[in-house]
């Protein structure tokens, strides 16, 4: 009996050092696991917004980014563009864009922009995910005698407007998506981010 009022001490220093070598053995194999929980680098840019200069995009012209993999178009409309986008309600499928994919900011008139010159669409087809090809040119087309420009998809033959609305009779079921984005600037759009239009 006498031993074990001995050893009491160093029983407790044996178990009390277990205790600490066991928790930062348990702590040192969590770390690995807690933080395989945060995306990655690649995974957090490829959601990440996007930035782009529309400083030397000139009327008719466009600049294409790249935001979580997809094409975005930014298209500067002339005033004669501005002006054909009006008359073509009765060709249109969703004139007002109210079954279209597009934030609540972005009004339903014929411009669907925040800008009525500049005009933010992903390039996307919403048949199939085709590239659709931008033809701002007003000049009759084998795809449209009366066409008055805007993006045309060779896969299945859907056609746009100059706003990303579909035309009637076209096997695209909804206009062409507009992402979240605002203007950082007069001369830069953030993409990705409803900023300060919300």
């Amino acid at each position: 009996m006498s031993n074990e009022g001995v050893n009491n001490p160093r029983r407790r220093v044996l178990v009390g050092a277990s205790l600490v070598v066991g928790a930062v053995g348990t702590v040192t194999a969590l770390v690995p696991f807690v933080a395989s929980w945060n995306p990655s680098a690649k995974a957090r840019a490829a959601g990440a917004p996007v930035k782009a200069d529309i400083s030397k995009l000139e009327p008719g012209g466009q600049v294409i980014v790249a935001w979580r993999g997809k094409p975005v178009w930014i298209v500067r409309r002339s005033a004669e563009a501005m002006a054909n986008l009006a008359t073509l309600n009765d060709s249109l499928a969703d004139p007002t864009s109210a079954d279209s994919k597009q934030p609540a900011y972005v009004p339903g008139t014929a411009a669907r922009s925040l800008r009525d010159e500049v005009v933010v669409l992903i390039g996307l087809c919403t048949h199939l995910g085709c590239s659709p090809t931008y033809r701002p040119e007003v000049v009759p087309t084998d795809f449209d005698a009366n066409w008055k420009g805007g993006f045309y998809c060779p896969c299945h033959g859907s056609t746009f407007d100059l706003s990303g609305r579909v035309y009637k009779g076209k096997p695209a079921p909804t206009n062409l998506e507009i992402p979240p984005h605002f203007y950082e600037s007069d001369t830069v759009i953030i993409i990705g981010e409803d900023g300060v239009n919300a």
